[in-house]
């Protein structure tokens, strides 16, 4: 068992009221994100900072051809960040099953302990977090992240909005509206019953539907499903995404007619107005710049 992270004072948020006990695992895939993913963690670690929990971060290097290892090499010195480099790549599904896991391997309290996972850039905002953790505390088995206005183009917009009536029948979890931001936590102990003793693929789509997938697989067997609405993000914007909206359809429309999950017994937690709990965010080039220098 894998658990030497919990005793290590890098793990840990700082501040007063800080409670130990659950260990949170941030969980990304990264492919040729050099310019973003060193942002990204050290944002998170801020926003871990001034909301104190315990914190790993599992990060997967997927075949990236640019310096994306030699990124992730120097922040390995100040953060608390485990990196699984994979050599071809193998692809969204494939490496974030590999992260969560590790996560599960990881974790000497799967009743407590959670995994998040997230992206190298800002396609979600990491001011999204402390939400997600606040959820999980409150007692749900799986939180989801919403963000429907990611997708820079009305089409691609159009396409998310309409996801859920694209991948019926085979994935569907009435009351989540975004089934793509791919942002979501799961406790470990949900995710330990979604993977069994099998050492086959769990997930078995690729890329967004991949996303939905997940949720779909852990929101079966999950007690408790919320959902909160993510924060505006005001990092540096993401590259577009390949493919068109139509690819984009035909991709969670075949997905939803090849798979055939059942659909989660538990009522979804939809939030009140949760505006006046969004932190209010610092320019993300600004403060990095400051502090970065601290990882050379």
């Amino acid at each position: 068992m894998r658990n030497n992270e919990r005793r290590r004072r890098g793990d840990r948020g700082e501040g007063e009221g800080y409670s130990y006990g659950t260990m949170i695992y941030v969980c990304a895939s990264a492919h040729n994100d050099a310019t973003t993913v060193g942002l990204v963690l050290w944002k998170i670690r801020q926003v871990f900072s001034a909301f104190p929990r315990e914190y790993h971060f599992l990060i997967a290097d997927d075949g990236s051809t640019d310096s994306t290892a030699e990124v992730l090499e120097s922040y390995q010195r100040v953060l608390p960040l485990t990196v699984i480099q994979q050599k071809p790549a193998r692809g969204y599904a494939a490496t974030i099953e590999t992260l969560l896991r590790d996560a599960l391997a990881r974790s000497d309290r799967p009743k407590r302990d959670f995994a998040i996972t997230t992206h190298p850039n800002f396609e979600v905002s990491p001011e999204a977090l402390p939400l997600l953790v606040r959820a999980m505390e409150s007692g749900a088995d799986l939180v989801v992240a919403e963000d429907e206005t990611v997708d820079s183009s009305f089409a691609r917009r159009f396409v998310r909005r309409n996801a859920s009536w694209l991948l019926r029948p085979g994935l569907r979890v009435p009351g989540v509206q975004d089934l793509l931001s791919g942002v979501c936590a799961v406790r470990l102990s949900t995710l330990r019953y979604c993977l069994g003793e099998s050492k086959a693929a769990f997930l078995q789509t690729e890329g967004r539907a991949a996303r939905a997938e997940l949720v779909a697989r852990t929101a079966a067997v999950a007690r408790q499903i919320s959902v909160i609405s993510s924060p505006p993000s005001n990092g540096p914007i993401p590259a577009v995404p390949e493919g068109t909206a139509f690819s984009l359809a035909l991709e969670l429309f075949r997905a939803g007619r090849r798979l055939r999950v059942p659909a989660p017994t538990a009522e979804v937690r939809r939030p009140a107005d949760r505006s006046a709990e969004k932190p209010a965010e610092k320019p993300v080039e600004e403060t990095h710049e400051h502090e970065v220098e601290e990882v050379s």
